[in-house]
């Protein structure tokens, strides 16, 4: 049985987008992400450059698979769940992932309501996601195989049937090579090398 070892994310940041309604101004974002700290990093950043602005909400989502996403969504402020859950919806409705979306709010002196508050956050979260472009990635596991030159042919001749790709060498009378594959093949190849005689294999973080 296949594995999923494919996921969305977004290639680049946004561009700016924005949707008014009734004098508040929503400003929209969306950035790729690999870390909680590049959330920091660009929250700070957006607070800097709109320090006028009422609230940021925002909703982030980190993980490839099923077993390791972790989200997150904020009101700011904002009346519970009118902010960071439509902002969420969204990440949820494009099925991307390792992506953050912030949307500023100026106050434009009259409440819109909690169905209005949705709709505006959920509306700049989809434009800011139709403004980036959407890539497929590749989910992959690196390992690194050691073994002595004597053996290398053995080695090599796996490699070159199964067409695996080589990020790393070093050949000398002990050698290693680190090479990367995607999930789905990661553990029938494990087991090519595994049962070589004087061969070890093990898996590096990625």
């Amino acid at each position: 049985m296949k594995i999923k070892d494919t996921y969305k994310t977004i290639k680049a940041a946004s561009p700016e987008v924005l949707f008014k309604d009734k004098n508040s101004k929503f400003f929209g974002y969306a950035f790729p992400i690999d870390s909680e700290d590049a959330v920091k990093m660009h929250l700070e950043h957006l607070k800097k450059e709109h320090h006028t602005a009422r609230h940021w909400c925002y909703a982030y989502q980190l993980g490839k698979t099923e077993k390791t996403i972790q989200f997150r969504a904020n009101d700011d402020g904002e009346p519970n769940n009118s902010a960071g859950m439509p902002i969420y919806g969204q990440i949820q409705s494009y099925e991307v992932t390792n992506i953050l979306i912030v949307v500023v709010r100026y106050f434009g002196g009259v409440k819109l309501g909690v169905s209005g508050l949705i709709n505006a956050y959920k509306t700049a979260a989809q434009m800011a996601l139709d403004a980036s472009r959407i890539i497929t990635k590749t989910i992959n596991v690196k390992y690194v195989i050691s073994f002595d030159y004597k053996n290398m042919n053995k080695v090599m001749r796996i490699i070159k049937e199964r067409n695996l790709k080589i990020i790393n060498q070093k050949l000398e009378l002990s050698c290693e090579i680190t090479i990367v594959i995607r999930l789905n093949e990661a553990k029938s190849v494990f087991e090519s090398f595994k049962n070589l005689y004087e061969v070890e294999i093990k898996e590096l973080d990625l």
